[in-house]
């Protein structure tokens, strides 16, 4: 597994060009992903309020042997790079920036190779309620949270949106994850962008994760 490389958003806008290391190497042999098509590509820039066409998956991430093993899996997106995050020591630089409240950040997807800036990022946790999980998750900046009860993989899980600071600037922009509770505690997936039209472009990855998402542990 891969040390966690600068998963700052700012610094992913600056483009980040370091290639992918060999923990993402059985993602891409896991189901081999294939250049866009149109009908499971994101549209760019969709207008806010209007729905997000459906993605497509070409490959799944989360099951033994793809990039990050998780208790749970799901669909990926075309080009998306899974990445996994390895444990980090409390003194390490980075250890802030791979937990949030409960939750430790396990898996890293990055949007770039799709032609976006952002990730889809996966977290873990103990045994919790997802719903205070997401709550702690988003800490008491977050402006305007929303929760929503619904079920993913058969089981209650929780999604949040809500809004917060762009680490570019001081504008507000998008910010949603769900939780769902496994056999191995909580994992949340997040979808993290540095503003408004890359939050809507990478939308369908996002709920392309929560479509397809199974509980396997």
């Amino acid at each position: 597994m891969a040390v966690l490389t600068v998963p700052a958003l700012a610094l992913a806008a600056c483009g980040r060009t370091d290639p992918p290391t060999p923990s993402a190497a059985p993602a891409a042999s896991a189901g081999s992903p294939a250049p866009h098509a149109p009908a499971g590509s994101p549209a760019p820039h969709a207008p806010a309020g209007s729905p997000a066409p459906l993605a497509s998956p070409v490959a799944r991430v989360g099951g033994v042997g793809s990039a990050c093993e998780l208790p749970v899996t799901f669909g990926l997106a075309a080009s998306w790079q899974p990445e996994a995050v390895a444990p980090m020591a409390p003194d390490d630089p980075w250890a802030a920036l791979a937990r949030r409240g409960p939750l430790t950040m396990a898996c890293e997807i990055d949007a770039k190779p799709a032609g976006a800036i952002g990730f889809l990022r996966v977290w873990t946790g103990g045994e919790a309620e997802p719903r205070a999980s997401l709550r702690a998750f988003i800490g008491t900046q977050a402006q305007d949270p929303a929760y929503t009860e619904l079920r993913v993989d058969g089981r209650p899980a929780v999604e949040v949106t809500y809004r917060t600071s762009s680490q570019l600037d001081d504008a507000l922009k998008p910010e949603r994850a769900f939780a769902v509770r496994t056999g191995r505690g909580v994992v949340a997936v997040s979808l993290d962008s540095p503003d408004h039209e890359e939050h809507e472009e990478m939308l369908p990855a996002y709920e392309l994760a929560r479509r397809t998402l199974v509980v396997t542990r």
